[in-house]
C-alpha cells in the first residue's frame, strides 16, 4: 500500500513538534538529611550569647570561631574545637593586651592547615569607628593567640576590608582589599603578615577596579578570586589570579558576559580549584582546568546582587556550596559534572541584617552553624553513603 507523501510529511513534521515541546527534565528532589543540633560549651569569662561566624576542619580537627555578646554589649573573641563535631570544647585564646582591640573583637573568618588554625577578627573603634582589624595563630602552647601587626597593616587611609584566609605549603594568605583595588597579605608561618597591595594585575587600572573575596593554596603557590569591575558598566565579571609567590600575579579571567559574574568563595576538590559566587540571576560555579575557567552548573535564585555564597567546602559526596538570597540561606550539593541538588537545612535560616553562616565538611560529615542575630546554633549530618549530586 502507497501512503500519500503529505500524510508523511505531516506525521514527520507533527513529531519534530512533539520532540521539541517535550517538558525539560525535572530538577533533582533535594536531599533530606537528618541533622542532629549539637550544643557548645559556655566560653570563658562572663556569661553571654555566642555570636558564632565561621568554620573549618583540616587534620582532623574541627573549629567553630566566632565571639561572646555580653549583657552589658560587650564582646570578646571565642574558639571552639572538635575531634568529631558533636562534642565540643573551647579553645584558649591570648589577646596581646587587656582591654586592646583582640581582646574586643569577634573572629569572623577562620583557615586551617596541617591540625592548626588561624583566625581573623575585628573589632569597631577609634575616632571613625573603623574595624580595628587582628589576626590569629595557633601557638606551640595551643592557644590561638594574637599577632602582633601594626594598624596600619590592615587598617589606615587605604583600607578596605580584610576578607578570608587560607594555609597551604607555602604558607598563609590573606585576601582583602585596599584603596588601589585588590591585595594579598603573606606570610611564611602565620605569625607575621606583610602587605602587598598596588601590585601589577592584582591592582585596579585601566581595565577596571579589582576585587578579591577569597584565597586559596595550590600546588605552586596561591590563588586568589574576585571580580572585575569595568569602566562605564555597573555589572562585575569574574576574575581570578594565581601566583607563585605572593609577590607577582596573573590575571586569570572568568568567563565575561553581560550579566553580573562574581567569584566570591573558592575550593578544591581533587585538586581541582572550584569558585562559586553570583552568575546574572542564579548562583553559579567554576573550575579551573589548564589555566582556564570552566563551567561547573549553576543553581538556585539569587534574587539580586544582595546575595552571596557564603560557604564552598568539598566533601565525599560533591561539593557543598552555602547560600544566601535576599531572605534566607540554603544549602546546595554539587558535582564535578556540573549537576547540583539542593540540600534541606534543618529549618528556615534568614540570611537578613546581622545574620551569619558557615558550613565545614569532612568525609561525609557536615557541621553548620547559623547565627540570627538572636540566637547561634550547629548542626551536624552525615551524608548517605549512595548520595552524590550526580547520582540525583
Amino acid at each position: 500500500m502507497r501512503l500519500n507523501r503529505g500524510i508523511v510529511a505531516g506525521a514527520v513534521l507533527l513529531a519534530a513538534l512533539a520532540a521539541c515541546t517535550q517538558a525539560p527534565p525535572a530538577p533533582p528532589k533535594p536531599l533530606r538529611p537528618t541533622w542532629e543540633a549539637v550544643s557548645l560549651p559556655p566560653a570563658p569569662g562572663a556569661p553571654g550569647r555566642a555570636l558564632l561566624r565561621d568554620a573549618v576542619t583540616c587534620g582532623g580537627r574541627w573549629f567553630v570561631v566566632g565571639g561572646v555578646l555580653d549583657a552589658a554589649g560587650g564582646t570578646r573573641p571565642a574558639a571552639w574545637t572538635s575531634g568529631d563535631g558533636r562534642e565540643w570544647a573551647t579553645v584558649t585564646l591570648a589577646p596581646l593586651r587587656p582591654g586592646g582591640y583582640g581582646e574586643l573583637s569577634v573572629l569572623y573568618a577562620a583557615g586551617c592547615a596541617d591540625g592548626r588554625l588561624a583566625a581573623i577578627g575585628a573589632k569597631s573603634g577609634g575616632a571613625h569607628g573603623n574595624p580595628r582589624v587582628s589576626s590569629w595563630y595557633t601557638a606551640q602552647g595551643g592557644a590561638l593567640t594574637e599577632m602582633t601587626a601594626a594598624y596600619v597593616l590592615y587598617g589606615g587611609n587605604d583600607a578596605v576590608n580584610v576578607a578570608r584566609v587560607a594555609g597551604g605549603p607555602r604558607g598563609w594568605g590573606i585576601a582583602g582589599n585596599r584603596k588601589a583595588g585588590a591585595a594579598f597579605w603573606s606570610s611564611p608561618d602565620g605569625t607575621d603578615f606583610a602587605l602587598h597591595e598596588g601590585v601589577p594585575e592584582l591592582a585596579a587600572d585601566e581595565r577596571g577596579r579589582t576585587a578579591a573575596a577569597d584565597v586559596l593554596a595550590v600546588d605552586g603557590g596561591w590563588l586568589l578570586v574576585g571580580s572585575l569591575s569595568r569602566p562605564g558598566r555597573v555589572d562585575r565579571d569574574a576574575l581570578g589570579w594565581t601566583s607563585p609567590d605572593g609577590l607577582t600575579w596573573a590575571r586569570v579571567p572568568g568567563p565575561a558576559t553581560d550579566a553580573y559574574e562574581e567569584f566570591q568563595r573558592v575550593t578544591r576538590v581533587d585538586g581541582v580549584p572550584y569558585a562559586a559566587g553570583l552568575r546574572g540571576d542564579v548562583f553559579g560555579a567554576w573550575r579551573l582546568v589548564d589555566g582556564g575557567w570552566q563551567d561547573a552548573g549553576g543553581f538556585g535564585v539569587t534574587g539580586g546582587p544582595v546575595a552571596r555564597v557564603a560557604g564552598l567546602v568539598p566533601a565525599d559526596a560533591g561539593l557543598l556550596a552555602l547560600v544566601a538570597d535576599e531572605l534566607r540561606f540554603g544549602l546546595w550539593l554539587g558535582s564535578a559534572g556540573g549537576r547540583w541538588t539542593g540540600v534541606e537545612l534543618p529549618g528556615e535560616l534568614p540570611a537578613r541584617g546581622d545574620a551569619a553562616a558557615a558550613v565545614a565538611a569532612a568525609g561525609r560529615r557536615v557541621v553548620l552553624l547559623a547565627d540570627d542575630g538572636v540566637n547561634s546554633r550547629v548542626w551536624i549530618m552525615d551524608l548517605a553513603p549512595d548520595v552524590t549530586a550526580s547520582s540525583r
